[in-house]
């Protein structure tokens, strides 16, 4: 990959970095990178046990290989000796993808060289290689790992901005009583916020514990750039956390506003309940077949039982409106 090759994700890249120069094309197993230049070799897991065993033909304990094949990865950051397992997740923005899909990244990083392990492609680490094709790249293996944890976090800010503006529009509507909130939309929201916060904050510890091992091949600049790339993702991770309860808000504010409707269709089916009843006990009272009935004889009889009714419906609406009973408009 000197010059003007192109960066992609082939099965197997294999480069040793010298900063500030022109990046060189090595065997995977060449002789140690010389002083003041590191090894990249990125391997794509197809078949696990095979990869296995060509990671322990690099010279990598079994462990270790094993770490880099696990069908399973979560973000963390473990020492073996004087190199350290990297486990790093990024967001799926292969065509198709969900974002909240994570798309793991593994390493192992030691003193003059990265190994890196892919199952699906990953947009942050084709950014690295780019940059480090046009000789902007890292400048040793620690400043490698920040670098793609920026990356990655550069990548995944877009869609935590995305979550944002999908719960504002919710909020919005829902402050706007004739507006619907789709209910959806809002567990869809939670959903990829809670996915993507799960692998946030270990993300963050991960780089956290990188940051403070006692590794000799870890200068200064390279912790700096470490802290960065961890204060980066933490904020991210506490958005979600803000997303994640903003949703949760919203979906309160939902079972409220059913509630309240639901409340007042009640009170009014109360109500006309209320109204029908004496209406009701006067004209069963009125349509027994006994004996003694009032009015039976008289032909104005069924107009006085009518006008009656009414009369007593009318005082029944205005002693409701006074207790307030019957609402007009949102009062």
């Amino acid at each position: 990959m000197s010059g003007g090759a192109s960066v992609g994700l082939p099965d197997l890249v294999a480069m040793r970095v010298r900063p500030g120069a022109e990046v060189e094309i090595i065997e995977p197993g060449a002789a140690t990178a010389p002083e003041g230049a590191f090894d990249v070799i990125w391997l794509r897991r197809t078949d696990a046990a095979a990869v296995a065993e060509r990671l322990r033909g690099l010279g990598l304990r079994r462990l270790v290989a094993e770490a880099l094949t696990a069908e399973e990865t979560r973000p963390r950051a473990t020492t073996h000796d004087a190199g350290v397992v990297v486990n790093l997740r990024g967001v799926n923005l292969n065509p198709g993808a969900d974002p909240e899909d994570m798309v793991s990244a593994r390493l192992w990083v030691e003193g003059n060289r990265v190994i890196g392990v892919w199952v699906r492609q990953l947009a942050a680490v084709r950014d690295l290689f780019e940059a480090i094709r046009r000789g902007q790249g890292p400048d040793s293996p620690g400043d490698f790992v920040a670098s793609l944890a920026l990356r990655l976090a550069d990548r995944a800010e877009p869609t935590v901005t995305a979550l944002n503006e999908r719960i504002d529009a919710l909020e919005e509507k829902i402050l706007d009583d004739t507006k619907s909130v789709s209910r959806s939309e809002l567990a869809a929201i939670r959903q990829e916020a809670i996915v993507l916060r799960r692998y946030m904050f270990p993300q963050r510890d991960a780089l956290t514990t990188l940051q403070i091992e006692p590794l000799r091949w870890l200068g200064d600049r390279d912790r700096s750039r470490l802290r960065e790339a961890a204060d980066r993702v933490t904020r991210l991770a506490e958005e979600l956390d803000a997303i994640r309860d903003r949703a949760q808000i919203v979906q309160e504010q939902l079972a409220d506003r059913r509630a309240e409707a639901m409340n007042a269709n009640m009170m009014l089916l109360s109500v006309v309940a209320a109204i029908f009843l004496p209406l009701g006990l006067i004209t069963g009272l009125l349509g027994m077949n006994v004996g003694g009935m009032p009015g039976t004889t008289a032909p104005l009889a069924f107009w006085v039982v009518c006008g009656l009714l009414v009369l007593i419906a009318i005082l029944q609406v205005v002693l409701f409106r006074r207790l307030n009973l019957l609402r007009t408009g949102g009062g």
